[in-house]
């Protein structure tokens, strides 16, 4: 592969790599990043097709495996902790039982290895209108988006992606062509025989369901050594919604 993934890098330490989630880009984990900074040497990363980094025709799990690793080794970084959430959540935990010699542990945030059936059908319509028109604000692509679903804080996270790719043309930093036609693989199971025997916590949101209580066999034949911890005032985006107390089972894991 010849293209890089765009990152940043905060700190110093061992090294903590961070994935984020469908439509979403390293600047949405900039602010955690830089309190892990004081422990670790964190990095963050637009995935493929994600942020700054490269389009492709292409996205799956196994590809996005491909382009950490590569990541990984012209970073020279051997063992890493590695953290994902939601579609990184699948990429590290995939990654995690391909490559186990590369981690030390492993964080899963609020994603189970099951299998997810599509459900963006409604925000990838809005998405596609959106980017169907000729428009002049983000007041715009939000009153499109409210057309098709009303949470405001879906419509504000995936704002953040629009910018000005021409003083006319108002677009989105993802590969919406490629994402929607592969959609499918996004919600992708682990492969069977899957399994990670390092440490591997998984953050669960309180008010989330992607998550249940019949996943949690299946969390433990695919990661014997974990813990499941779930926290309380926060949806999918556990992280953004309760940022204090991530931050803190988070550390608490990796460090103590």
């Amino acid at each position: 592969m010849t293209n890089l993934v765009h990152s940043k890098k905060f700190g110093e330490g061992k090294p903590l790599i961070i994935l984020h989630g469908l439509f979403g880009m390293l600047d949405n984990w900039q602010g955690l990043a830089k309190q892990f900074g004081q422990f670790f040497e964190t990095h963050i990363l637009d995935q493929r097709n994600h942020g700054k980094s490269f389009h492709s025709e292409k996205h799956t799990y196994d590809l996005m495996c491909d382009d950490l690793l590569f990541y990984l080794d012209e970073n020279n970084l051997d063992k890493i902790n590695l953290l994902g959430h939601s579609m990184g959540g699948k990429v590290a935990m995939l990654f995690a039982c391909k490559y186990p010699e590369r981690l030390e542990s492993l964080v899963v945030v609020d994603i189970a290895p099951k299998y997810y059936p599509p459900h963006h059908q409604e925000i990838l319509a809005g998405l596609h209108e959106v980017e169907n028109e000729k428009l002049n604000s983000r007041k715009e692509a939000d009153s499109i988006l409210a057309k098709h679903f009303s949470e405001i804080g879906i419509r504000q996270f995936l704002l953040k992606n629009l910018f000005w790719k021409t003083a006319k043309d108002l677009t989105f930093k993802f590969n919406l062509k490629t994402l929607s036609k592969e959609i499918q693989n996004v919600g992708e199971a682990l492969f069977e025989d899957a399994v990670f025997l390092n440490p591997t916590l998984f953050i669960s949101g309180g008010n989330s369901n992607y998550i249940l209580e019949e996943d949690l066999e299946l969390i433990e034949i695919h990661f014997p050594d974990s813990e499941i911890v779930v926290i309380e005032n926060s949806g999918h985006w556990v992280h953004a919604e309760n940022p204090r107390a991530f931050f803190e089972k988070v550390c608490k894991f990796f460090i103590f």
